[in-house]
């Protein structure tokens, strides 16, 4: 019996053909069995051989019998099935399908799984809305669904493949963003009243509600505090919207997942609840001439045999599923969905890797096109690998039926033909090397139908992104007999078999891969902590500073209160008696009447110069594609002096360039690379290889082997005979020695290019270089390697791979068996007389003690590290045969032993082939750095910046790129600290860092230096970090952080935040940190200023950030320059604004004690909103536009960052300055103004019963008409004193308003007396009171500019 096409699809039949009155419904017949598909009209058809009925339930529920005739035609597809070829092309007028969708089947209402329904039933259920009407019984998705459970976290999980799971699991959502609907209000309005003065400014607003407290209109006090929280709210709001829109897109990228609608006779004895079918009558006149069973014979013999081979072959050889491909967006998709994948996609979940196999060589399936019309259009191009995958051997086959453990190994000439994938995991763990995955051997053969009977075991959702265990079971296929003799197969499952998310596919495979976890529960996002509401330290200052405002006011008002009960013992008139007052509502008015001195528009106007700030950052050209995230921490970029570094994707670009190679007598670099070319080209001239040809009648097609010579060097002179063959050994070796795949793929235009893939972007780099000087890698297997001619594309160079020891983090090093073929026609079993060559390359540290004795490598090896470039020593041993044998044998003993088998197997190739190699010459690996990271990284340093580069990567490379880099300076020790395992060791390793000498910098400046400093740097591995960070916290902190520079290689995502929090909070410094990847976001999270770069893999961390920049250079601007702005700025506009609120409360404070103590506001209702908004608020916020230095002065002298960092602008030093400046003028203005108006003292306008508001007298109004239009005039001029660099938008501001309150005075006559500031005694007391507040003022300043002037006016020369 041939093996059915698990993806045949009966073609849909006329409606027409339905409608029998013969009909049966299958609970009338048998519950428990499964639906029939007939056959197609098509040439191939399907055996469905588990759809078939039992007929004997007919006589055992008493269903309606149809004559003998009929059944007779039932049993022939049963028992007559050498007549089915025959058949095939007949035509066919009742073959239609029983249920639509590819068979799809669903469980039953239950209206329709009561036995003995009518048949009638069928008709009323075909008019229900959720009834399908393509087909007699095709239901509801919905149907018969019952409720999940959640599932707990804490537990292992069951999950299965391609159908509904037991438990309920998250969604698979990603999400930045900080608040939740619900949690919005609640969250914004505690991070807003949590600040001491937004507390105290509603408290104000509140006393306002009680009439013996009021002051004014009620609107003064609780609008500005309205109107502060929308604006704060509002901007929160939209940062927020903004991250869920990102989310958005990051949540909407569409995947292709497979779909799978499980067939009736599969699951039906499951539990999956009862199948309905219907029985077709089978009448002569739709089906045509079928042959006919006897009627002689017996008909329970008849029956008892047709149900023994119903047993036999039932399901089988039929698909367990129908299988369809449709798109679902990431968000969507669930825990055991099997998602297809293809090169360069981003891996939306965490997966397990079923099938992997080759796009490049993978026939397109062929099935019906039709097959998937119910569900749309659907690319099924890569949904069936079961047959059409690329051919296997019996021995993956073997390895498959049994559960073994899939082998590193290929069945084909491709190596994903065996279901190997490589995946790009640097956005998860920093690691640049790919890593090799591995379908599991139990689904890799398995056809993509059959993925349904697959079940997984799965431990709780883990942050550990190096482990996984779990299991793979496949079940046995079920069919309608019970006899079934089939056992269940399970297989272990490893990290090997892991994609996580975040990851990225990087090899040129399609993989089919089922969702383990989702969401929240994936290894990044366990390794990611919650987004927090950040606070900046000038917004910390600025609270401290509001207390004191506060304990001054206090003062202020107890001194009044106590005051007022002095002299009040009697009315001042004697008919007006303020005891009727209690003290404690004195003292609530007088703190009401001072809330100046703590303005509400402090929050407004800092509020809204972040958003100015946030807006000149986005607008700066000089660094394009930066976004503002969080736009409520600007200021933090200028208080920077951690800053901790991502490696790859931040520093470097992941790229690798293979930049010098030595061969002990000259080196070559650059132009110099031609001459390397030339040499392999002699080599392999197509004259050079005759004279053997023709001596050993090989004819066409010989190849070069190392016992044939050099061909046309072999004429050239001695020198450069010795040179070339240095050379070209060197050459050969490294297009010999590597783990590089060769793959065939299109560039944008259409055209085919040659890719490599590799574990390591250095192999790739290498084998590039091999091709740019001539020798070309064309193919690539587990057993072999050819090389061509990059010139003319002869092949000219065919290796067997005998044996090949890979790269460990141990052993530093890989080495190759290869065995040269004499031609290219020749088979395994042909090159057995080629010349054998034992390759090696590894570190220099492991590689010198291995060469034979030379007197250049530790030189050169040397030379190479303090260009930053990555070094690889190579080597090579040829071998005679009877030297391999030796070896062959002695390694296949090592590997049969059960203890120390890894030991046994070193010392058998240490013996045997790691002894006295020649060597060949060393290369050395540049990886290209990030545009500008240099002299970013220099500036920064200069700045005061103490840099820590944190990655994921190997001790190795961490260091060259430090060198390379800058970070650490020529000559600068670096005091490494690796493969610590035992505590009482940490301190000894610690203690050459302990010394003084080592912890100062040179060049001034105590801690703040750089990695320029006369100490060393430190370079630690996560193993060690983790060691000090549990045992030793205090002692490695306190150390680490006086070091100019810090390396920290190996680290896990979670310890890069754990050393940002504990920088943050031993310090009490701000941390900034930078990274690209998904492994990052935890760090810029934890850190004060998080800042993302735009990676090539992916936006993680640039969605996570505060910050998001294109490249790591743009970070300087961002700091030395934004930074600075933003700092200085909001620290002016916080200075004056108190000062503005502070001069208003000294001049009530001098009226309140003038009138005796009473507590009578100075300036009410629109004097003293519009004080704080119309007449001063522009002005003031011009200074956000201020700058002291240009930005070509703040790159030159990056020393003067460090100034912002020892906080000067807003100190309690220039905290207290303001305060007494708000004093003095406060005084001068009131105090001038009551002297040198006539009748504006108290005593001179007493309250009286029939007057009682003093304010309304003649003298009193004019003195406010004085002293407000001073005021006024004052801190105009103030802001003007205070501008460095002068903008049109502060020249107009200014203007502006003095306009506005010149032509609002007409407006004002129930504050002032207007006939007064048309006379000259105003005039000249206005003037004289403006000069006396403002002169002084501006000559102390002026002294102190000259005498003891700041930094950026050294720089600047003003």
């Amino acid at each position: 019996m041939t093996t059915p096409d698990p993806y045949h699809h009966p073609a849909l039949e006329p409606p027409e053909a339905y409608d029998d009155d013969d009909d049966l419904d299958l609970n009338e017949l048998d519950p428990a069995s499964s639906s029939y598909t007939a056959p197609s009209r098509t040439q191939r058809q399907s055996y469905d051989f588990g759809a078939r009925i039992p007929l004997q339930n007919l006589r055992r529920f008493g269903g309606r019998r149809r004559p003998r005739d009929q059944d007779a035609e039932d049993l022939e597809a049963l028992v007559d099935g050498d007549e089915r070829e025959e058949r095939k092309t007949e035509p066919s007028d009742d073959d239609a399908p029983l249920l639509t969708n590819g068979g799809v089947r669903r469980s039953s209402p239950p209206g329709l799984s009561e036995f003995g329904a009518s048949r009638k039933r069928r008709g009323i259920w075909s008019f229900l809305p959720f009834v399908k009407h393509t087909g007699p019984i095709a239901l509801s998705p919905n149907a018969q669904e019952e409720p999940e459970d959640d599932h707990d976290p804490s537990t292992t999980r069951t999950i299965a493949v391609g159908n509904k799971q037991a438990a309920k699991y998250p969604a698979n959502a990603v999400s930045n963003a900080k608040y939740s609907p619900w949690s919005f209000l609640p969250r914004t309005l505690f991070n807003e009243f949590k600040f001491f003065f937004n507390l105290y400014f509603l408290l104000v607003a509140l006393s306002q509600i009680i009439p013996a407290l009021r002051i004014g209109y009620l609107s003064t006090y609780v609008a500005p505090l309205a109107f502060v929280l929308a604006i704060t709210l509002g901007k929160e709001a939209y940062d927020d919207i903004e991250r869920r829109k990102r989310d958005r897109e990051a949540n909407s990228e569409a995947y292709k997942v497979l779909k799978f609608e499980e067939r009736a006779a599969d699951f039906g004895a499951e539990g999956g609840g009862s199948k309905k079918r219907k029985i077709k009558s089978l009448s002569e006149r739709k089906r045509g001439k079928r042959r006919r069973v006897s009627l002689e014979e017996d008909d329970d013999s008849r029956l008892t045999d047709a149900e023994r081979e119903e047993q036999e072959t039932e399901g089988l050889d039929t698909p367990s599923a129908t299988v369809t491909e449709v798109v679902k967006p990431s968000r969507d998709l669930r825990v055991g969905d099997v998602v297809v994948l293809g090169k360069d996609q981003r891996i939306p979940a965490d997966l397990v890797i079923l099938k992997s196999f080759s796009t490049e060589s993978a026939p397109a399936p062929t099935y019906d096109s039709g097959y998937a019309e119910e569900e749309g259009e659907s690319d099924t191009t890569l949904v069936d690998m079961g047959v059409n995958a690329l051919p296997s051997d019996t021995t993956l086959k073997a390895e498959a039926a049994e559960g073994l453990t899939l082998d590193d190994k290929t069945t084909t000439d491709d190596p994903s033909g065996g279901g190997e994938a490589f995946i790009r995991t640097d956005q998860l763990d920093g690691e640049t090397d790919w890593k090799l995955r591995l379908a599991s051997p139990l689904a890799q053969t398995l056809p993509t139908s059959e993925y349904s009977r697959l079940r997984f075991t799965a431990g709780k959702p883990d942050k550990r992104v190096n482990g996984f265990i779990g299991t793979i079971e496949l079940e046995p296929k079920t069919t309608t007999t019970s006899h079934n003799n089939s056992t269940m197969k399970s297989s272990p499952l490893t990290i090997d078999n892991t994609a996580w998310a975040n990851t990225v596919l990087a090899s040129s495979t399609t993989i089919h891969a089922v969702v383990v976890y989702t969401g929240p529960q994936t290894r990044a996002a366990l390794s990611t902590s919650a987004s927090r509401s950040k606070t900046g330290l000038l917004e910390n200052e600025i609270n401290s500073l509001t207390k004191i405002l506060c304990l001054l006011t206090a003062a202020l008002s107890i001194g009044l209160v106590v005051l007022e009960n002095i002299e009040s013992a009697a009315d001042l008139a004697g008919t007006y008696n303020p005891k009727d007052k209690r003290w404690y509502v004195a003292f609530m008015r007088f703190l009401i009447l001072f809330s100046t001195i703590v303005p509400i528009s402090l929050r407004v106007n800092l509020d809204m110069g972040k958003s100015v700030y946030a807006w000149f950052i986005q607008r700066d050209k000089g660094i394009q594609g930066t976004v503002v995230r969080t736009s409520t921490i600007p200021e933090e970029l200028g208080r920077i002096e951690y800053l901790l570094t991502d490696k790859t994707g931040t520093l470097t670009r992941n790229e690798m360039e293979l930049k010098k190679v030595h061969v002990g007598t000259v080196g070559y670099a650059g132009e110099a690379m031609e001459e390397v070319g030339g040499y392999v080209r002699q080599t392999f001239e197509a004259s050079s290889l005759s004279e053997e040809e023709e001596g050993d009648g090989e004819g066409e097609g010989a190849l070069w082997m190392p016992s044939r010579g050099l061909g046309a060097l072999s004429s050239a002179t001695r020198t450069r005979r010795e040179i070339g063959t240095r050379v070209f050994n060197l050459v050969l070796a490294l297009a010999v020695c590597h783990n590089v795949t060769p793959t065939v793929e299109e560039d944008a235009s259409g055209n085919a290019t040659t890719a490599y893939q590799a574990s390591s972007p250095d192999e790739i780099a290498i084998v590039q270089w091999t091709e740019a000087v001539g020798l070309r890698l064309a193919h690539r297997d587990r057993r072999s390697i050819t090389l061509q001619s990059a010139t003319d594309g002869r092949t000219v160079v065919k290796v067997e791979i005998l044996n090949i020891f890979p790269f460990t983090s141990d052993s530093k090093r890989m080495g190759v068996v290869a065995r040269f073929c004499r031609n290219a026609r020749s088979s395994r079993a042909e090159c057995g007389d080629g010349d054998i060559v034992f390759f090696q390359k590894g570190a220099d540290t492991v590689m010198s003690g291995i060469v034979a004795a030379n007197d250049w490598l530790d030189e050169e090896t040397g030379n190479m590290a303090r260009e930053g470039l990555r070094t690889l020593v190579i080597g090579r041993k040829p071998l005679s045969r009877e030297a391999y044998a030796a070896f062959t044998t002695a390694y296949t003993t090592a590997s049969l032993t059960l203890a120390n088998r890894d030991a046994a197997l070193a010392r058998v190739i240490k013996t045997h082939l790691e002894k006295d190699l020649e060597l060949l010459g060393v290369t050395g690996v540049e990886d290209k750095l990030q545009p500008n990271v240099k002299p970013s990284l220099e500036l920064l340093r200069n700045a005061g910046l103490k840099i820590w580069m944190l990655t994921g990567d190997k001790v190795e490379t961490a260091r060259c790129v430090a060198i390379s880099s800058k970070l650490v300076s020529r000559g600068q020790a670096i005091h490494t600290i690796a493969g610590l395992t035992k505590k009482e060791a940490a301190l000894d390793a610690l203690g050459p860092l302990l010394h003084p000498q080592h912890t100062t910098t040179a060049g001034g400046g105590g801690g703040g230096g750089g990695g320029g400093g006369g100490g060393p740097a430190l370079l630690i591995d996560g193993q060690s970090l983790a060691l000090y960070l549990t045992y030793h916290k205090e002692t490695f902190i306190t150390t680490a952080v006086r070091l100019p520079a810090v390396i920290a290689c190996r680290c896990s995502p979670t310890q890069k935040a754990d050393l940002a929090l504990l920088i943050r909070s031993w310090t009490g410094k701000r941390v900034a940190c930078i990274g690209d990847g998904g492994n990052d976001v935890s760090m810029i999270q934890a850190a004060d200023v998080g800042v993302g770069i735009v990676g090539k893999e992916g936006r993680q961390a640039s969605l996570a950030a505060d910050f998001s920049i294109t490249q790591f250079a743009h970070l300087t601007k961002l700091l030395v320059w934004h930074g600075r702005n933003s700092y200085k700025r909001s620290s002016k506009l916080a200075l004056f604004v108190m000062h503005r609120g502070l001069i208003a409360a000294v001049a009530q404070a001098v009226f309140s004690v003038a009138s005796k103590g009473e507590p009578v506001a100075l300036y009410r209702d629109w004097l003293l909103v519009g004080y704080a908004t119309v007449y001063t608020m522009a002005p003031v916020f011009s200074l956000a536009l201020d700058r002291d230095v240009d930005e070509g002065l703040a790159n030159l002298y990056p020393e003067l960052y460090r100034e912002l960092t020892l906080g000067k602008s807003l100190s309690y030093k220039t905290f207290f300055a303001w305060v007494g400046i708000s004093l003095y003028q406060g005084l001068v203005i009131q105090l001038g103004s009551q002297v040198l108006v006539p009748g504006s003292s108290w005593a001179n306008a007493p309250p009286t019963p029939e007057h009682p508001d003093p304010m309304a007298r003649a003298g009193v109004r004019r003195m406010i008409s004085l002293s407000y239009s001073a005021l006024i005039v004052n801190e105009l001029l103030m802001v003007a004193c205070e501008i460095t660099t002068w903008h049109p938008l502060m020249i107009a501001s200014l203007v502006g308003t003095a306009a506005a309150y010149v032509g609002s005075v007409p407006f004002l006559g129930g504050y002032f007396d207007l006939r007064f500031l048309l006379e000259y005694g105003f005039w000249w007391r206005f003037v004289g009171l403006v000069a006396a507040s403002v002169g002084p003022v501006w000559i102390a300043k002026a002294m102190g500019r000259r005498w003891r002037p700041s930094g950026w006016r050294k720089v600047r020369g003003v």
